[in-house]
């Protein structure tokens, strides 16, 4: 059974929210269950930006479901000249770098919790531990 984990951070790759679900559903139904969040906790969000596989329709969703708040969803795409060599995506970049900080985690090295409410727990106290270090 796998998991996949949707993380919301700022600009600086700190977490702001964090969803892990059973791999069976779709990446686009999952960042549905982060960006709902939106309502409730983070009114100041004006752009969010994502990688290629939230494309379709989580965008027309976004407008759907926050019409009133002028956040936008931003797909962040690679060019047609860059897509069999590695190239920097510079707003997709801060996420993939939250991940590998994560990855360093040794908790987080395996999939070993068994619910998806504890595997956030262990991200966030990891995250908490980063923030300290960097404090300090």
């Amino acid at each position: 059974m796998g998991r996949k984990r949707h993380l919301l951070v700022d600009t600086l790759g700190l977490i702001l929210h964090v969803v892990v679900h059973p791999a069976s559903i779709q990446d686009r139904d999952g960042a549905k269950q982060v960006l709902s969040i939106l309502l409730r906790r983070f009114g100041w969000l004006r752009c969010i930006f994502a990688d290629s596989g939230y494309a379709g329709e989580l965008v027309d969703w976004c407008k759907r479901l926050l019409p009133h708040r002028r956040v936008r969803l931003e797909i962040v795409k690679r060019r047609d000249a860059d897509q069999h060599r590695f190239v920097i995506l510079p707003k997709r970049w801060i996420v993939e770098r939250t991940f590998g900080w994560l990855s360093k985690s040794r908790r987080l090295s395996k999939d070993y919790e068994y619910r998806p409410d504890n595997s956030e727990a262990i991200i966030l106290i990891a995250a908490t531990r980063l923030m300290l270090a960097r404090l300090a």
